[in-house]
């Protein structure tokens, strides 16, 4: 669920209650980051604040937390978020071109979401499903060989869902 059609107080609210409702915040912090960015889409600084301040952490922290792990992401993306497997075997099996076609079409780079909010385009290390190389995941659909291959129809496929 995302922040995006709610009250952001109600969110905030969600995330606060959440946090009241742990057993022990104490190295709770990936887990907080995880349920706030499922929240409101994505961690920027207001929400690091506000996770910093309730966890009883410093920012900076807080921070480093979110900006080592690729997971997080401190900017919105797209209703329709593609990540692109650039792993060895994704790779050698032609994700570089997969995903420079996702650019052209899409008129975007790499952690860019489009001007309608619909996509963003993400470069991930691994997936761990080298048997599909390449590997496409849009949201949680996961597309891979020929078929991920095939930008234009994957892209016409979502396109249609508005």
């Amino acid at each position: 669920m995302s922040c995006k059609n709610q009250l952001k107080e109600e969110c905030f609210k969600q995330l606060d209650e959440f946090i009241l409702n742990l057993e022990d915040k104490q190295g709770a912090l990936i887990t907080v980051l995880h349920k706030a960015q499922e929240i409101f889409g994505y961690l920027p600084k207001e929400i690091q604040s506000f996770v910093a301040e309730r966890l009883d952490l410093p920012l900076a922290k807080v921070y480093g937390v979110v900006s080592f792990y690729s997971f997080f992401t401190m900017t919105p993306k797209g209703k329709y978020p593609i990540s692109v497997c650039m792993g060895t075997a994704c790779y050698v099996r032609g994700a570089g071109k997969v995903l420079e076609d996702f650019q052209k079409q899409l008129g975007i780079e790499v952690g860019e979401t489009t001007s309608d909010g619909i996509f963003s385009i993400d470069a991930l290390r691994c997936v761990g499903a080298c048997g599909l190389a390449p590997v496409v995941l849009v949201g949680e659909d996961v597309f891979g060989k020929d078929e991920a291959k095939d930008v234009k129809t994957i892209l016409d496929t979502y396109k249609a869902r508005g």
